[in-house]
């Protein structure tokens, strides 16, 4: 399995500045029911996307204010989409099931297309 990545308020700078991949990230709180049904599903999510641009990352909302307030952090779970220009993509407050949390990452990894896609290639 795939590990997923723990970011904090240390560490997140240097880790956006270094990185060109699409980042999905879990902000999550230790007493919250869904938070926990949802780390169930990243080192899945981790494995899903170990040949791509895509890293599967987590932040524990109580121990890193500056995130949480850098991000609005209202109510967790939290997720959010990470562009590789940088930019939040999209974000979903709840637990969603794994195949929503699969098509918002393949949305940005360029993995879907939309709908005229589709139909006009």
């Amino acid at each position: 399995m795939q590990d997923v990545l723990e970011l904090t308020d240390s560490n997140y700078s240097s880790f956006m500045e270094s990185t060109d991949s699409v980042v999905f990230i879990d902000f999550y709180s230790a007493t919250c029911g869904p938070c926990q049904t949802l780390m169930t599903y990243l080192p899945n999510l981790a494995e899903r996307y170990k040949d791509e641009k895509v890293v599967i990352a987590k932040v524990n909302s109580s121990r890193n204010p500056k995130l949480s307030a850098k991000f609005m952090v209202r109510s967790v779970p939290l997720t959010v989409v990470i562009g590789k220009d940088k930019m939040v993509k999209r974000a979903e407050v709840g637990l969603l099931g794994v195949e929503s949390y699969v098509k918002m990452i393949d949305k940005e990894a360029g993995k879907s297309k939309g709908f005229f896609s589709k139909l006009f290639g």
